[in-house]
């Protein structure tokens, strides 16, 4: 069956400073950038919360990590089997694998080993690696990305992790990209439909296309300003999800306005007929 999940993108307001990736091109590195904002929840503390009010996984994202230190992710493997909770997907939300600068490609498929390394630390069952910001037409580009995301799933294999990427940025725009890259990795990497990354007209096609290569839906609304879903357009969606035979977590994604717990109940309501 499947079965709710959310994002720590959903309560990215509650989870305290921010720590993005980026790659500083004139020092040849990678350096964080931290965006300071207040801190109602610890990342530790939030699988027994979200089993409290009922779901059943998270997904992290990477710049909700406020240590890598082993001891911390073993705690936080702690916190996720205390809680009875599943550690689904770690998303890390950095990275280009279509890069032409060979030091960045270099640099960033290493950053993207030692995270995989993270994520088995930390008891994730996979890990989202972005596929690339090349365009979807470009073939070459998609070929270099499938070789690349099989490297990487064999090094994750081995930790006991899963690679799977995402229709998110360039590279996986469109469902014949997507497609493409996935017939190009032979079952090695899984997939992430995210009802946001598509757009009018073609989106449901689209969707059609990825959901049976899908692992996890990121199930994003259309939010006006004051954080109410376009409900109609939302459940065509879900229609689409479900007569795709899709099986597996729903990840419900809230990020409006006020409070954000209040937000994720009103896409929840919606959403739990359709598991």
């Amino acid at each position: 069956m499947s079965y709710l999940s959310i994002s720590t993108w959903s309560l990215h307001r509650l989870l305290g400073p921010l720590r993005w990736t980026e790659w500083d091109a004139a020092a040849g590195t990678h350096k964080t950038r931290v965006q300071s904002q207040p801190q109602i929840l610890t990342l530790l503390d939030l699988p027994a919360e979200a089993a409290r009010r009922g779901y059943r996984a998270l997904e992290v994202c990477h710049f909700h990590f406020p240590s890598t230190e082993t001891t911390y992710l073993e705690k936080l493997r702690q916190s996720f089997s205390a809680a009875g909770l599943t550690f689904d997907t770690l998303l890390l939300d950095y990275g280009d694998l279509t890069t032409i600068d060979e030091a960045r490609l270099e640099a960033d498929q290493d950053l993207f080993r030692h995270w995989i390394d993270i994520a088995s630390l930390a008891g994730a069952k996979n890990i989202r690696i972005i596929a690339g910001d090349a365009s979807p037409s470009n073939k070459d580009a998609v070929r270099n990305s499938a070789a690349a995301l099989c490297a990487l799933a064999d090094y994750a294999s081995g930790h006991g992790v899963r690679v799977i990427t995402e229709n998110f940025h360039s590279l996986t725009s469109t469902g014949e990209s997507c497609a493409s890259l996935m017939q190009q990795t032979e079952g090695k990497v899984g997939m992430i439909t995210d009802f946001g990354n598509f757009n009018l007209p073609s989106k449901y096609d689209e969707f059609a296309i990825t959901l049976p290569h899908s692992v996890s839906v990121h199930a994003k609304a259309d939010y006006d300003p004051d954080g109410m879903p376009d409900e109609a357009e939302y459940r065509r969606c879900l229609d689409t999800m479900k007569a795709s035979g899709y099986n597996g977590p729903v990840v419900l994604i809230y990020d409006g306005p006020d409070d954000m717990w209040e937000g994720l109940e009103r896409i929840r309501r919606i959403v739990e007929p359709y598991l």
